[in-house]
């Protein structure tokens, strides 16, 4: 039995040892830094108290329990010795037939140092634990702030990245400055407390990645909502809680969520020639990375220009990760039965974002199809409770959802941070 080790847990790697796990031909060993699964598209709603992270997150060794070819390991990765076959983790080191490389981004700050040190990122479970905490403390801060300006600058929001993540993150914001706020904290609720919630980005629209009317659509939900847009406007700095604009314009605030992207980190042990645009690891149509025996990469941290409808590689998408993963356990599985394997092709199921309470927009590429409103909202809800990864997992999300589109509240704005003691 060939061995095939995996290293990270999320839409890719996940996809391939689910689809591996009960193959005959192979053990698998994945290998992630957390214990668990989590579900990246929501995570924003943890931050925001909507949801709690165990809604989202589910144990990796119970997942695999069943499966007596597929074993979990906790570990960060470190380096690859290819001409050895051995992965380094921090934990221990493990020898491989075939290597997975499915780990994929990190949030991209372009550099900017203080933008890294001070700026809120939404792309993990810690990342949303965080967020929420320093949402509820600037709250409780604002609440007994005497001095106007410092009162105001607690209570703006800048949200940086007008992508999905950023118009979600806006969008869920503007309805707890509506709906929450004035119930939890009325003593900002009067008239005379200056507040707001912005969305800038360096583009010159929402949801660049989308069609021109769900950008349109968007951003009058936006606007509607009470969000002040900024585009066409780059962040040069973050430094003595204000924010720095290219153009020479400042924002003076306590929170700066940072949704504006995400790069590739470089694989300790890969050449560099292996790498193209954005770091990510070039691969070919069988997601072999380039120019090395028996190791591959699946989802965000690849680059792959032999699929003919997209020549400049895929878009670091979900769905596209998830195919990737489906694709290549097939693929192993004809390799181990010498049956034909067959090239990477990506089919585009569309795109969509949330908004807010019924207000959404969805865009289907076949047949080319546009929503938006209610039909739009129910269908992002749907698709995302049929990719959480356990009925338990739905049930939790469905009733949260239920409860805070009924109350138009939720009871999860928990500040909770363990106690670190010295050993």
């Amino acid at each position: 039995m060939k061995h095939i080790v995996i290293i990270g847990g999320g839409f890719a790697g996940l996809n391939l040892v689910r689809k591996l796990a009960r193959n005959e031909d192979y053990t698998v060993t994945l290998v992630d830094r957390n214990n668990y699964n989590y579900f990246p598209p929501l995570v924003y709603q943890v931050s925001m108290g909507f949801l709690d992270p165990t809604d989202i997150s589910y144990p990796f060794r119970k997942l695999l329990r069943r499966n007596k070819n597929a074993r979990f390991v906790i570990g960060e990765f470190q380096q690859v010795i290819p001409e050895e076959k051995k992965v380094i983790l921090s934990t221990t080191t493990l020898t491989y037939d075939y290597l997975v490389l499915a780990f994929g981004t990190a949030t991209n700050y372009f550099g900017m140092q203080s933008v890294q040190q001070y700026a809120m990122p939404v792309k993990t479970v810690n990342d949303a634990l965080e967020l929420r905490n320093h949402f509820l403390e600037v709250m409780e801060q604002a609440a007994i702030a005497t001095d106007v300006t410092e009162r105001t600058k607690l209570l703006t929001i800048v949200v940086v990245g007008g992508g999905p993540t950023g118009v979600e993150v806006s969008g869920l914001l503007a309805e707890l400055k509506k709906e929450v706020v004035p119930k939890d904290y009325p003593e900002i609720a009067g008239k005379g407390f200056e507040s707001h919630i912005y969305l800038v980005d360096g583009v010159s629209k929402v949801l660049a990645a989308m069609s021109e009317q769900s950008q349109q659509d968007a951003y009058d939900a936006l606007t509607k909502m009470g969000v002040e847009i900024k585009l066409g406007m780059q962040v040069k700095d973050y430094v003595n809680d204000t924010v720095i604009f290219s153009n020479g314009e400042t924002i003076a605030t306590k929170t700066v969520v940072w949704a504006a992207g995400v790069t590739a980190t470089v694989t300790p042990g890969i050449p560099a020639e292996c790498y193209g645009r954005g770091k990510r690891l070039i691969v070919d149509e069988f997601n072999a990375v380039k120019g090395m025996k028996d190791i591959f990469a699946i989802g965000d941290i690849c680059i792959q220009t032999t699929d003919p409808a997209y020549p400049n590689g895929h878009p670091q998408l979900a769905q596209v990760a998830i195919q990737q993963g489906i694709r290549l356990a097939n693929n192993f599985a004809a390799l181990a039965t010498s049956k034909e394997r067959h090239p990477f092709h990506y089919f585009d199921k569309g795109n969509m974002a949330i908004i807010g309470r019924n207000k959404a927009v969805a865009d289907i590429p076949k047949p080319k199809l546009h929503f938006k409103g209610f039909i739009a909202w129910f269908l992002w809800l749907f698709i995302h409770l049929t990719f959480l990864i356990s009925y338990r997992n739905r049930f939790k999300t469905l009733y949260n959802w239920v409860v805070a589109y009924l109350t138009k509240d939720q009871s999860l704005r928990l500040m909770l941070r363990p106690l670190k003691k010295e050993r």
